[in-house]
């Protein structure tokens, strides 16, 4: 039988994401997170060529595929995905799905609701993006988002997860605060 071993928690991290003394920090970065997120969606919104035709969405997957002179895309396995999304006509649907995450995303982070889901699925959004080969904005906000995730229990402090998950129960007790 194998003996359960504790780690015990490094205290800089313990800090940083167990407790309030940050949560200003996470709050400044979350809100810039959101900001930018809800800003990029609320920009395609009103766009034909994301809301009507995706062709948005088309040109940047088409983009993405293209082999000469070099690929954007890395990975094969991913451009035969965003290609059978390309060939299916997917695009129409799906710019309105990046449309509509950018600005959910953006306003649960700006509100401080659910943050560390929130900040996931940005983070996930801003992964796809890398992977079909633009850089840009994304590995920092990726890493941002990154934090987020890890300090999900007090990101939210100065928002609306201070009362929301404690409501809906979450896998800790009661939040600390000094």
């Amino acid at each position: 039988m194998a003996t359960m071993v504790e780690v015990p928690e490094n205290r800089l991290a313990r800090e940083l994401f167990g407790t309030t003394r940050f949560a200003w920090l996470w709050t400044l970065l979350r809100i810039y997170l959101g900001w930018v997120w809800f800003r990029s969606g609320w920009g395609k919104l009103g766009n034909p060529a994301w809301m009507d035709t995706g062709a948005a969405l088309q040109g940047f997957w088409r983009n993405a595929v293209v082999t000469e002179p070099r690929a954007p895309i890395a990975y094969d396995w991913y451009r035969s995905f965003i290609e059978f999304l390309l060939e299916g006509g997917h695009y129409t649907w799906f710019a309105k799905l990046v449309v509509f995450g950018e600005i959910l995303v953006g306003i649960a982070l700006i509100l401080g609701a659910f943050t560390g889901i929130a900040a996931f699925f940005g983070g996930f959004m801003n992964f796809n993006f890398m992977m079909a080969g633009t850089a840009s904005t994304n590995p920092l906000l990726y890493t941002i988002a990154i934090l987020l995730m890890l300090a999900w229990k007090v990101a939210g402090w100065y928002g609306l997860d201070r009362w929301l998950l404690p409501k809906l129960g979450t896998p800790w007790g009661p939040v600390r605060t000094r």
